[in-house]
């Protein structure tokens, strides 16, 4: 098992998570068919946003022979992470936040109000409710802010 920075022959998988756990999590959430099955397509998220050099710089796969997850840092955020569903609940996200932690110091996360299981996942970890919330961009969704009990954002 390896963690290591995304490159760009890595851009299709990753988008490829990226757009199947969108559609299996938010759909439900947002009720967007334009959006999540149109718009999200694995060639639009990679030229929209991951192919663009600040994220792939930012972004680490985990890669035992094949990409299972990935995660996306800036700075203390945990930006994104995102495992892929046929290898969810095998130590993967485990892993990768476990790297984003100890490896690149980082201490807090937004995540979406309603993803009920996101915000278990970070709590299982060490992250706590901050009582910050705001709106998901475009949206009218709340995101929530998690952190480390020891980080003073």
């Amino acid at each position: 098992m390896t963690i290591r920075r995304a490159k760009s022959n890595d851009l299709s998988r990753i988008a490829e998570i990226f757009v199947l756990n969108n559609r299996i999590h938010y759909f439900p959430i947002f009720q967007d068919p334009e959006y999540s099955f149109s718009e999200l397509q694995v060639v639009s998220a990679i030229n929209h946003y991951f192919g663009k050099e600040e994220v792939l710089s930012h972004t680490y796969v985990f890669d035992d022979g094949l990409i299972k997850g990935f995660i996306q840092i800036e700075e203390k955020e945990i930006v994104k992470l995102y495992v892929d569903p046929f290898f969810q609940k095998a130590g993967i996200g485990h892993a990768l936040i476990q790297f984003a932690m100890e490896d690149k110091d980082a201490a807090y996360v937004w995540a979406l109000e309603k993803n009920i299981g996101a915000i278990s996942f970070y709590k299982r970890h060490g992250f706590c409710l901050t009582g910050k919330k705001k709106y998901e961009e475009g949206t009218t969704e709340y995101l929530v802010k998690l952190a480390l009990k020891n980080y003073e954002s």
